[in-house]
């Protein structure tokens, strides 16, 4: 789809916790699907990475929501102490705020959802993805950390994707331990000669790739029930 039938973009401000959350909607002309990205560690909406991915999930017709899971504020503490992006729980309730701030809103209320997280955005991805298992109905993975959300692994049934760098060997030994633990509709990819951020040529168009594919497959209204 060309970016030029972009029918509406806007930023958001989504109430949480006490806190004031801010987030980039963008939503191309005859979407019925949004993509919500969940980021990771020391992360916010303006990721170069996450924006990208989002650029080309647009581009195949979705909609996508890049929302902070921290205030302002928050960001400035969690800067010195790095005590709030590995609180998986904390995380969650937040993305579960801007998942029910979705499903309420008028213009995305009935969209399917789906979710892209990356590093420790994804544990919060997969833990709020059991809490409203009826709304989301795919998961993608970028360089994440799914064995942080252990216990909710097997617990989880939305279709999961889990993308690893085939240079981040740490990281893959992570997932494909929370691949057996999975007892969802699962994949594991691991993308050749990629390092964990997929700075290298070509390594974040594969990852759009395989999440617009693995959304179109399991958002999609055309899709026949599996």
């Amino acid at each position: 789809m060309n970016p030029k039938t972009m029918e509406k973009s806007q930023l958001v401000r989504i109430p949480s916790q006490g806190a004031v959350l801010e987030g980039d909607l963008d939503i191309p002309s005859g979407a019925g699907q949004v993509i919500l990205f969940a980021h990771g560690s020391g992360s916010s909406r303006f990721s170069p990475r996450n924006r990208f991915v989002a650029q080309e999930l647009r581009k195949a017709g979705f909609a996508t929501l890049l929302a902070d899971l921290l205030s302002p504020e928050e960001e400035q503490i969690d800067s010195r102490t790095a005590h709030l992006r590995f609180d998986i729980g904390f995380l969650a309730r937040r993305l579960i705020s801007v998942t029910d701030w979705l499903r309420e809103n008028e213009t995305t209320s009935n969209f399917k959802i789906g979710y892209f997280g990356a590093s420790t955005g994804a544990a919060a991805a997969l833990v709020s993805a059991v809490k409203r298992r009826e709304a989301v109905g795919a998961i993608v993975s970028r360089g994440g950390r799914p064995d942080l959300a252990e216990e909710a692994l097997p617990l989880v049934r939305a279709p999961t994707l889990l993308i690893v760098g085939g240079n981040d060997f740490e990281v893959i030994e992570m997932n494909r331990a929370a691949l057996d633990l999975l007892e969802s509709k699962k994949e594991l990819v691991i993308v050749p000669g990629a390092t964990h951020l997929f700075e290298e040529p070509g390594a974040l168009e594969e990852v759009a790739r395989l999440a617009s594919g693995w959304f179109t497959r399991y958002l999609s209204k055309k899709r026949i029930n599996e």
